[in-house]
């Protein structure tokens, strides 16, 4: 038989293993870093999980209750940064709806009850197996970079990780590097069990409830998705006709007027082209202060170039009615939550002078365990009307496109209190 006819051996399982074992490296590359991003997680559930629980024993006593929904707040704010995470590594976790207002609704709700239970697993066992994932690389880089370093160890101190054996020659040294190969296989081995382990109560705890019809709360979600997409629409239209009524007509204008300012210099009458450029000049001022108020209208400059608190101090310093303001907001927020709030309070102002023909308003915001909230009230006629084109249903379209919620209490006969609420979490 000739040599040519024989079979060759393949080398694809040669190549197999390889890409087994860089498959497996990466896996593991991957869990630790999984595991990082868990203890992340971790350390801030188990402060809110302390807090939680301190405030409830104090509750018990009836010193604690009303702290006691602002730590039921911060627990869902960590629970909500778990789920996006869970999510960037695998299916979507879908966050519940916002935690509710009143205390005994809240301590009911088996949702925040799931929470509860979670922020206790994972800010102690969570905790656990993503400092012990981490644990184990640094211990593999140690011993196994260790013959290059032990003789700077002061006598007596120069062991391994595990501390098996003192090294006083070059060769414990490299019987040290030998066992730091075994760090290495149980972090190829163990990261990608630990990191399951680790996100196994997330994804248990704070998925939907067993029961909830996932579609129904998507749906919902899709519905404030495409709702906001409206209004944005809505505010497009409103930008051209502003544009096109306002700034284009007075720009045509000029245009006519120097125009005629033209003719009347060809036939050497300067007072008609004084007057023709007069006109000009007052309408090309028109269109420059229509186009800044249209520039307002999209976003304040101050609201970008400094604080959502001082945006709402030149609008109530600006408002037709006696504005008390008052913003209590230690850090900056996502602009496009910055941007909502503004608007919300623009629009009440207005409707409060225009709609309500109130005295007074009263303006109160402030951040609160991750929530933005925003209260408008005045001293009007109320009666106010989401479908009587006061701006509320386009006010109402922008906010559930955050997924925050927004409320209007406006008997006959006043007063009128809009009461907004925006997730400013991850």
């Amino acid at each position: 038989m000739d040599v040519a006819d024989q079979p060759s051996q393949p080398s694809l399982p040669r190549e197999s293993k390889a890409a087994r074992l860089r498959a497996r490296a990466v896996r593991a590359v991957d869990a630790l870093e999984q595991l990082v991003g868990g203890v992340g997680t971790a350390v801030p559930a188990l402060v809110a999980w302390v807090w939680l629980v301190l405030v409830a024993a104090l509750s018990l006593l009836g010193v604690g209750l009303l702290l006691l929904p602002s730590a039921l707040r911060l627990v869902r704010t960590v629970a909500d940064r778990e789920r996006a995470r869970l999510t960037r590594w695998g299916s979507d976790v879908v966050g519940p709806p916002p935690v509710p207002e009143n205390l005994w609704d809240a301590v009911r709700d088996r949702m925040v009850r799931r929470e509860a239970a979670w922020a206790g697993l994972h800010g102690t066992v969570g905790l656990f197996l993503g400092l012990l994932g981490i644990a184990v690389p640094l211990a593999a880089v140690q011993d196994v970079t260790f013959p290059l370093w032990w003789e700077l160890l002061p006598p007596g101190e120069a062991t391994g990780t595990a501390g098996l054996m003192t090294v006083t020659d070059t060769r414990g040294a490299v019987i040290v590097a030998v066992l730091g190969l075994g760090w290495i296989v149980l972090a190829l081995v163990a990261s990608p069990w630990g990191a399951r382990a680790q996100a196994s109560p997330g994804r248990r705890l704070l998925g939907p409830l067993p029961g909830t019809d996932l579609a129904l709360r998507i749906a919902q979600l899709t519905a404030t998705r495409a709702a906001g997409l409206d209004a944005h629409l809505a505010e497009l239209r409103r930008i051209e006709r502003a544009l096109h009524d306002g700034t284009q007509n007075r720009l045509v204008a000029v245009t006519v007027l120097l125009g005629a300012a033209g003719r009347a210099t060809d036939r050497g009458d300067t007072d008609a082209a004084r007057e023709a450029l007069g006109k000009a000049q007052w309408a090309a001022e028109d269109a420059l202060a229509e186009l800044r108020s249209v520039a307002r209208g999209i976003l304040p400059p101050v609201l970008s170039d400094r604080s959502l608190a001082d945006a709402l101090t030149g609008l109530a310093a600006t408002s037709p009615v006696r504005c008390t303001l008052e913003v209590a907001i230690p850090e900056r927020c996502p602009a496009s939550l910055e941007a909502t709030a503004y608007l919300v309070v623009a629009e009440a102002l207005t409707n409060a002078a225009r709609h309500a023909h109130a005295d007074e308003v009263r303006v109160t915001v402030r951040l609160d365990a991750g929530q933005l909230y925003v209260t408008v009230a005045d001293d009007g006629r109320g009666g106010a009307d989401e479908t009587g084109g006061t701006g509320l249903v386009g006010l109402r379209r922008r906010v559930e496109a955050h997924d925050g919620t927004l409320t209007l209490t406006s008997p006959a006969g006043g007063p009128t209190t809009l009461e907004v609420r925006l997730p400013c979490g991850p």
